[in-house]
C-alpha cells in the first residue's frame, strides 16, 4: 500500500512542472490590444544614416510653394510635396544610372520635368557619369529616355518660359578624356532630336547656361576646358570663355571686352529683374579672377570683386544666380555660399546646413514683398 501511495505522489511530481510551462506558456501567448491614441504624442525622429551624399541638382516649382525635386549623385531624383518634410524616390525603374547632374521644370507645364544625368562638380577622387537626358510629362510619376546617351556629364537646363517642347542643355562632356558630344544642345520637340548649337573644342563643356526669360532668344553660355588626369585636374584653356546668342542659339558670341584673356571655369547669369544685367564668377590667374559684371548684356565687362572666397575650388563648385526681382540681389555657391545686395561689389556669407554648395533656385514669381523662396542644395541632401 505504502509503495502504492510513492508511485501516486511521484506521479502528481512528474505531471505538475509539464502543466506549470503550458500555464506560462498559454499566459505569454495573449497579446494586447493596441491603443493608437496612447501613441499619437510620438514623433518619428531621424535615427541614421546622417551623411546623405552629395547633390548638385534641385529645382521647385513656379506657383507651388510646396512642390521640389532634387537630384543626387548616385541616388536618382526624389520629389517633395510638403516642402520638404519628406521626400520619395521618383526614378528608380525607369532611369539607368542614379547620378543627376540637372532638373528642370517647364513654367508654362509643371508636368513636364527635364532631367540631365551625370553630376557636374569635379571631385578629386570621383565623379560619376551618366546617360544622357530623361523627361516625365506627368510630373514624375513615369520617365523618358530622350537621347544625349554620349554627355557623360550635364551642368544646365534650361526650359522656354512659354513652350514646354523648347529646351537647351549645356553638356559639360567626358571627364577623363577628349569626346564629341559636347556643348550646347537645342531640342524643339521636346527631346526627340536634338542639334549641337555651340561647339568649342574636344576638351571643353558647358559649365553654366542663362536663357534670358524676358527675352528667349537670348542666352548665355560659359565654356570651360578642362581634364580630369588621375593625379590632377586640369582647368583652363584656350577653349575655355563666355558666349552669347540672340537668335536661339543659331548663332553665338564670344565676349571678351573687359574679360580675362585666359580663364579656367566660369558661370553666367543674366537678371530677370533687367535683362541687360548679366554676372559672372570667373576663375582666373593673377587677381584676374572673381565677379566680373555687364550693364549692358554682356557687351562689356567689369570686375567689381576679386575676393578668393567666390572662387576657390573652381573645378568644384562655381555657381552664381541672378536674384529675378532685384537686380543687385546675386549669390554665389561655393564653400561657403555668400550674397551681394549691391551688384556683386560687397559679399557676405549666408549660413547653410552644410559647406559645400552647388545649387540655387529662386521661385521667380515671389514678390519683392514676400521673403524669397529658395532650395539651396549642399553637398550632404
Amino acid at each position: 500500500m505504502k509503495k502504492i501511495t510513492w508511485l501516486i505522489a511521484l506521479a502528481v511530481l512528474w505531471a505538475w512542472p509539464a502543466d506549470a510551462q503550458r500555464g506560462q506558456r498559454n499566459s505569454a501567448a495573449v497579446t494586447p490590444a493596441f491603443e493608437s491614441d496612447a501613441f499619437q504624442a510620438l514623433k518619428w525622429r531621424n535615427i541614421g544614416p546622417f551623411r546623405g551624399g552629395r547633390s548638385v541638382a534641385g529645382t521647385g516649382v513656379p506657383g507651388d510653394p510646396l512642390t521640389y525635386y532634387m537630384g543626387s549623385t548616385g541616388g536618382g531624383v526624389w520629389k517633395t510635396t510638403d516642402a520638404g518634410l519628406s521626400w520619395y524616390n521618383i526614378s528608380d525603374g525607369f532611369f539607368e544610372t542614379g547620378t543627376i547632374g540637372a532638373i528642370s521644370v517647364a513654367e508654362s507645364d509643371p508636368n513636364v520635368v527635364y532631367v540631365g544625368t551625370g553630376e557636374h562638380a569635379v571631385r578629386g577622387v570621383m565623379t560619376s557619369h551618366g546617360d544622357g537626358m530623361y523627361k516625365s510629362t506627368d510630373a514624375g510619376a513615369t520617365w523618358q529616355k530622350i537621347g544625349l546617351e554620349g554627355s557623360r556629364h550635364i551642368s544646365a537646363i534650361a526650359v522656354h518660359p512659354t513652350n514646354p517642347d523648347i529646351l537647351f542643355v549645356g553638356v559639360q562632356g567626358s571627364l577623363y578624356g577628349p569626346s564629341e558630344e559636347r556643348g550646347v544642345y537645342k531640342s524643339v520637340d521636346g527631346g526627340k532630336t536634338w542639334k549641337n548649337m555651340l561647339f568649342t573644342g574636344n576638351h571643353s563643356g558647358i559649365s553654366a547656361l542663362s536663357m534670358d526669360m524676358n527675352n528667349p532668344r537670348i542666352l548665355y553660355a560659359s565654356a570651360w576646358e578642362h581634364q580630369r588626369y588621375p593625379w590632377a585636374v586640369r582647368s583652363g584653356g584656350p577653349d575655355s570663355g563666355i558666349y552669347k546668342s540672340t537668335d536661339m542659339g543659331e548663332t553665338w558670341v564670344q565676349l571678351n571686352k573687359g574679360l580675362p584673356e585666359k580663364m579656367g571655369k566660369s558661370a553666367v547669369a543674366v537678371s530677370r529683374a533687367n535683362s541687360r544685367r548679366v554676372y559672372a564668377v570667373i576663375e582666373a590667374a593673377d587677381g584676374k579672377g572673381g565677379i566680373y559684371r555687364s550693364d549692358n548684356g554682356g557687351e562689356s565687362w567689369t570686375q567689381v570683386n576679386k575676393e578668393r572666397l567666390n572662387i576657390a575650388r573652381s573645378w568644384y563648385y562655381m555657381k552664381i544666380f541672378a536674384d529675378p526681382q532685384r537686380e543687385d540681389l546675386v549669390y554665389v555657391l561655393n564653400a561657403p555660399m555668400t550674397k551681394s545686395i549691391d551688384g556683386g561689389k560687397t559679399w557676405t556669407t549666408v549660413s547653410t546646413p552644410h559647406g559645400d554648395n552647388h545649387h540655387l533656385w529662386i521661385n521667380p514669381q515671389n514678390p519683392p514683398s514676400c521673403s524669397i523662396q529658395m532650395m539651396a542644395v549642399p553637398m550632404s541632401a
